[in-house]
């Protein structure tokens, strides 16, 4: 068993954006401030800075001096311009009638709230939206990055975050926008006091329970909220402005106001890690008219589908030794460390030898994984299998796994039937898979031919010795399905063949007179039944001579009748 792991997963979704309205409505909460804490988040593996840029422009033009490997400033948002993974760069509609948000009037706590287009406040009005995702590999911590840019400044700007797991599908009539699910997160950010303090908290989609709108049945966003520490979530609005070279997001001149930003540890947060497997495939950014988090109506939104992913997946391959196809091999996944857990699922082998589906959305933790069913003839299970292993969060791995080819053996012994003696120099041919092949026995009278595929055979002596005939030229099928290997082939086909050894005999007679008077001779060799026999009959000659040759063991009669 060979083993693969692989990098982070990167999205397959297609990204697509919608502008959406939404609101938060609900009972008065404590209120917590959250000024930056030194603009970078503790355990940040690329420390990258949610705060520090409301100062320093959007893309860190001023060199920062953090100690970033290799030694470089770091960029920051400037990174959104090449355009990949793990960056993302939105742009959205703005001062326009079909800036689409949610249809007014509608309750906050709807699985799936109505759109339509509408011309949003220049202070709440998205223009751009930027984010970026990065896991500490040594804590486990996963961090999400967000920015925005706005139309005209907004000093108390507010703003929502949902993150959607997808697991009921898309909304009615809708190819973009995804039914909120139970356990679906609300990030809800309030940059107050000019975006000097922030304060963060953090609702969750619940199906039963008291609602955070007391009046709303459920399902709705519930009443449990979380308010998020200084280290854990921190961010600020900017306070100067920026110049176009300054804002590498959207590459114009902004004022103060216009640009926020943030960083959430979503782990500490709450929102992913912990023992369960946590996998959001949208993320809605929303923005909202300034005021509590709880109370004011949201504006323009924009929708992101990029995967925040703390789920394991786990990718399976089976292949022979001998590169044989392996479809149809079945393997099962259990959980805990042996084949008593309870079944995860179970996958095929395809003629590609790909094990499909694969396993995805795995809770960290210990699996055990076997080969179930569908064993191709001729092959034995991997030993590896069961294989026992541990999948962290968020780990893409590619197990694969060797079915050894099982081999046979055929082997042939001739002798002569005169005492057994071995005899050296019989062919045999030998079809069958992967055939044609030849035997040649040695001087102990053997050979033997092995690496055979388990199947049928066909052997068939061709040529005998120099001075024997063959017994037994008839084709002989045979079957290869144990494992053996020469020189000891006693399992797999032995097959014994004797051959009969020949004679040759000449009856000659020669006159003394070879002239008128000397004699004339017939000469007649006949076998047991009376047949000629070699060049019988010979005659009448003053020298005559009959010669049989290659005679099988038996009576022969010559008879030489001499004429005076």
């Amino acid at each position: 068993m060979t083993e693969r792991v692989l990098g982070p997963r990167k999205s397959k979704r297609r990204r697509t954006r919608l502008l959406v309205l939404s609101s938060i409505v609900g009972a008065a909460l404590m209120v917590f401030f959250v000024v930056s804490a030194g603009a970078v988040l503790p355990g940040s593996p690329s420390v990258f800075e949610s705060g520090n840029d409301t100062t320093l422009g959007v893309g860190n033009e001023v060199v920062d001096n953090l100690p970033v490997p290799p030694a470089a400033p770091h960029t920051d948002w400037i990174s959104v311009t090449g355009g990949g993974d793990p960056y993302v760069h939105l742009t959205d509609v703005a001062a326009a009638t079909n800036d689409d948000s949610f249809t007014p009037g509608q309750k906050q706590d709807t699985v799936c709230p109505t759109v339509e287009g509408h011309k949003n406040p220049p202070k709440d009005d998205f223009t751009d939206v930027a984010s970026y995702v990065e896991k500490n590999q040594t804590t486990g911590d996963t961090y999400l990055y967000g920015a925005t840019l706005r139309y005209a400044p907004n000093g108390n700007a507010s703003e929502n975050i949902e993150l959607k797991q997808g697991t009921s599908g898309f909304c009615p009539g809708s190819t973009t926008l995804l039914a909120r699910t139970p356990g679906d997160k609300l990030l809800a950010i309030d940059y107050l006091g000019g975006g000097s303090a922030v304060q963060f908290h953090v609702l969750t989609w619940i199906a039963s329970g008291p609602c955070n709108v007391a009046n709303d049945p459920a399902p709705c966003w519930g009443a449990n909220v979380l308010t998020l520490d200084p280290n854990v979530a921190e961010g600020g609005v900017s306070v100067v402005n920026f110049t176009a070279a300054q804002n590498p997001i959207s590459g114009q001149a902004i004022q103060a106001g216009q640009f926020a930003e943030f960083g959430v540890n979503l782990t500490d947060a709450g929102i992913v890690g912990g023992t369960g497997c946590v996998a959001f495939s949208q993320t809605v950014w929303e923005s909202r008219s300034s005021g509590s988090s709880f109370v004011s109506s949201t504006k323009d939104i924009t929708i992101e589908d990029k995967d925040i992913n703390t789920c394991a997946n786990l990718s399976v391959r089976k292949v022979g030794s001998d590169g044989g196809s392996q479809a149809g091999v079945v393997l099962t996944l259990y959980e805990g460390s042996d084949t008593t857990g309870a079944v995860v699922g179970t996958c095929t082998v395809d003629a590609n030898g790909d094990c499909l589906p694969p396993f995805t959305d795995l809770d960290p933790g210990t699996y055990t994984i076997d080969e179930t069913a569908g064993l191709p003839p001729g092959y034995a299970k991997d030993p590896a299998l069961p294989f026992t292993f541990t999948l962290a969060a968020d780990e893409q791995r590619t197990l694969t796994f060797t079915d050894v080819a099982q081999r046979g053996a055929i082997k042939v012994t001739k002798t002569s039937i005169k005492g057994n003696t071995l005899l050296a120099g019989a062919t045999f041919s030998v079809t069958g898979p992967g055939g044609p092949y030849t035997l040649t026995t040695g001087d102990d009278g053997t050979d033997c031919l092995d690496d055979l595929m388990f199947g049928d055979y066909v052997v068939t002596e061709t040529a005998a010795p120099g001075g024997y005939a063959i017994d037994d030229a008839t084709p002989h099928n045979v079957t290869i399905g144990t494992n053996a290997e020469c020189p000891n082939a006693s399992v797999g086909a032995d097959l014994a063949f004797s051959d009969t050894p020949l004679t040759d005999i000449t009856a000659t007679a020669n006159s003394q007179d070879d002239g008128p008077g000397g004699t004339l001779s017939d000469i007649s060799c006949v076998d047991g039944n009376g047949d000629d026999v070699g060049n019988s009959p010979q005659g009448p000659a003053h020298d005559v001579a009959v010669a049989a040759n290659d005679l099988h063991p038996g009576t022969y009669t010559c008879t030489i009748v001499i004429d005076p």
